[in-house]
């Protein structure tokens, strides 16, 4: 469950609300395009600006309409009271996993994103993953952090940023974090940019934004690596740089993922939680052409 391709589909909004007819059908094609699991209520979807029963409703749609895939379910919230209200509901939602980031308004320190996991990892009954993810966050974690969460029960996997561009400091990089955790516990690249990178320097798992669109793509990029074919992943990848540069100029990868999903018709627009937005006038022009040209699945 914690290798290969996670595809993470947006969670889409319609007038105010969860759009759940929207949301099954990015469900069943992921599940259709045979990715090796779904991360539903991630970053991309928009977890942050969805009520409790919202993110319930969510989980137990994600589980039923993915069919053998296995379902990760995001449960982080601001305080650990509500983490553990979400980490029952999915459970009973029949999650395969859960996924946790420490989110905070307060800035947290080592000690209290250690605590949280210890408290959260004791009341499981499925695996966990570590979502390290600063740029939402704002928390860095440090590999000697990583290294004594991963210790702990139930942990699963480690879902990491990006890595170094350069190919011989990606593998140093995620050396040196497989020296620290055991070896159960996965390490899995975010940031799609540097997805195949990432996957290439030893990474098991991509937990990726544009899997949830374009699952065929994405697959293709992490096949090509699992098969050792670490050039043709790369190829596959830098085929995308417009895509890439895209979600460096708007501030991540969510707002241009929306907007793709509104173009090819998979939500009505508009999809996202207000106050954001997607894409508008050229931007938006833009990347309908890219879409147009690249024909991607």
């Amino acid at each position: 469950m914690f290798s290969g391709l996670s595809a993470f589909p947006l969670t889409p909004m319609k007038h105010g609300i969860v759009d759940e007819v929207a949301f099954i059908r990015l469900i069943e094609r992921l599940a259709d395009a045979g990715v090796d699991s779904i991360g539903a209520l991630g970053s991309t979807g928009n977890y942050a600006y969805l009520t409790r029963q919202e993110r319930a409703c969510i989980a137990q749609l994600a589980v039923k309409h993915a069919g053998d895939v296995p379902v990760i379910i995001g449960i982080s919230a601001l305080s650990t009271r509500e983490v553990l209200a979400l980490a029952e509901d999915a459970q009973e939602a029949g999650a395969s996993a859960v996924l946790l980031a420490p989110m905070s308004y307060q800035k947290l320190s080592e000690d209290e994103v250690f605590g949280l996991y210890e408290t959260v990892t004791r009341k499981l009954s499925v695996p966990l993953c570590v979502y390290d993810n600063p740029g939402t966050t704002h928390f860095e974690f440090s590999d000697e952090l990583h290294g004594r969460i991963a210790q702990l029960s139930n942990v699963g996997s480690i879902k990491i940023p990006g890595v170094p561009t350069e190919p011989g400091a990606a593998r140093a990089r995620v050396e040196r974090l497989r020296t620290l955790i055991p070896s159960h516990v996965t390490i899995g690249v975010s940031g799609d940019p540097m997805a195949a990178t990432g996957l290439n320097a030893g990474c098991q798992a991509w937990y990726s934004v544009i899997g949830g669109l374009f699952p065929q793509t994405a697959l293709a990029i992490t096949r090509a690596s699992q098969a050792g074919d670490t050039q043709e992943a790369l190829r596959l990848s830098e085929r995308l740089h417009p895509l890439w540069a895209s979600f460096s100029q708007h501030g991540g990868s969510l707002r241009v993922a929306a907007t793709a999903a509104e173009l090819m018709g998979l939500v009505t627009p508009p999809c996202l939680p207000l106050p954001l937005n997607a894409l508008k006038g050229t931007d938006r022009q833009t990347l309908s052409r890219l879409l147009h040209e690249w024909q991607l699945a």
